[in-house]
């Protein structure tokens, strides 16, 4: 498994925006969870094999929770998944996921979020935010006008511009070292246990 926790983020927002039909797993390997889409609207338009959620969409699938004011999927005719959720004036996408055994949750946050199956690249645009949690405390986070991660090479970009999460328009990174998120860790599982 990839150690930047962007690679994290990238399976989980891989699993929250292609929730549309998949193939059946291999019969040895754990089936997929459900996904469940709560929204005020759906439109589901058959002909062109696109879904539109919207007003107060809340999509959960296993350990991983999207909120969103509006989320649109649509599958092409060889399968490639597509989608985009957005945020309405004042509010922000966010993409939770949590990670129980590593007491980490990963949070994405911008003003859209993009899934492109064929590209295998999750964007987060527009006040672009990921910050990894350990224990409920913040530790490692990037911050930019947009964060795009390449899920076939493990790799992620972050670009400053106009709008972007951090201070005069720069993108901003911050990792602590492994030893204090161990610790962290270690913390935490003493005190629950």
């Amino acid at each position: 498994m990839k150690t930047l926790p962007l690679a994290l983020l990238a399976s989980m927002a891989a699993c929250v925006l292609t929730f549309a039909a998949q193939a059946a797993p291999p019969e040895n390997t754990q089936e997929a969870p459900d996904t469940v889409i709560l929204s005020d609207t759906l439109h589901y338009d058959d002909l062109n094999k696109t879904s539109t959620f919207t007003g107060n969409v809340v999509m959960t699938r296993g350990a991983m929770t999207l909120r969103s004011d509006k989320l649109v999927a649509h599958e092409d005719a060889q399968g490639n998944q597509q989608a985009v959720a957005t945020a309405d004036k004042g509010h922000v996408v966010t993409i939770r996921q949590e990670n129980p055994e590593k007491f980490e949750t990963l949070i994405a946050t911008g003003l859209r979020a993009e899934y492109d199956g064929q590209a295998g690249s999750i964007t987060v645009i527009g006040q672009a935010t990921i910050t990894r949690q350990i224990c409920g405390e913040p530790f490692d986070n990037i911050r930019g006008a947009r964060i795009v991660y390449h899920e076939k090479s493990g790799t992620y970009e972050a670009f400053g511009g106009q709008d972007s999460a951090a201070s005069g328009g720069r993108v901003r990174s911050l990792a602590q070292p492994q030893s204090r998120i161990d610790q962290a860790i270690a913390k935490c599982r003493a005190g629950r246990s």
